[in-house]
């Protein structure tokens, strides 16, 4: 069997965990929804897998596919819930209500129920790669070493910053040069940014 390309993968996962949640496979528009891209690019995915004997219609079914999945190493993908946005500029305030979840590669989790996931929004942590509208995996713990990249919470505000500890305060530096670093007492470090995922 031939292997899938790395979107193919991810669109076999999608079809695979939405199959497994909603007793159904996806539409072609649903997948074309979930991945930002068109109608076409799907089918096209589709086409390339069932040529390489992933997945096949269902005969008799409006939603026809089904998945042809014997592979012992083939990993589910986890679901991530996705709390809101965090701040890649100044710190805006968090809704940490539950705002839907993201499928990840099981390869990206560790541990399971210790991830989170939140929107970026600004620019200030462009130069570390991390640009406005990515999503950030976020391993949850309450320390970190300096120099690593955290989701911190400041009063009710909630950033993505480069965190590092002072002998007097905290410092949370943006990977932009055109922002300032923040300095403040207390913080508190919600979790370690694990991964970044972008849509093209």
């Amino acid at each position: 069997m031939k292997e899938p390309t790395s979107r193919q993968q991810e669109v076999l996962h999608f079809i695979t965990s939405f199959t497994e949640l909603n007793s159904c496979p996806p539409t072609v528009r649903e997948t074309a929804e979930h991945f930002s891209i068109s109608v076409k690019a799907v089918q096209d995915h589709f086409t390339a897998l069932r040529k390489k004997g992933y997945i096949a219609p269902a005969e008799g079914r409006s939603r026809s596919l089904k998945v042809l999945i014997d592979d012992p190493e083939f990993k589910r993908p986890k679901r991530v819930p996705v709390l809101g946005t965090v701040a890649a500029g100044l710190p805006v305030f968090c809704d940490e209500n539950y705002n839907g979840c993201v499928y990840v590669p099981s390869s990206l989790i560790k541990e399971e129920g210790a991830y989170f996931a939140l929107y970026v929004r600004g620019d200030s942590m462009k130069d570390a790669g991390i640009l406005d509208g990515d999503l950030a995996l976020i391993r949850k713990q309450e320390a970190a070493s300096n120099g690593t990249i955290v989701v911190a919470l400041i009063e009710d505000s909630v950033t993505l910053k480069r965190f590092f500890k002072e002998p007097s305060r905290i410092r949370l530096q943006a990977e932009n040069a055109a922002y300032s670093p923040i300095y403040c007492q207390n913080v508190k470090i919600l979790g370690v940014l694990s991964n970044i995922i972008r849509n093209y």
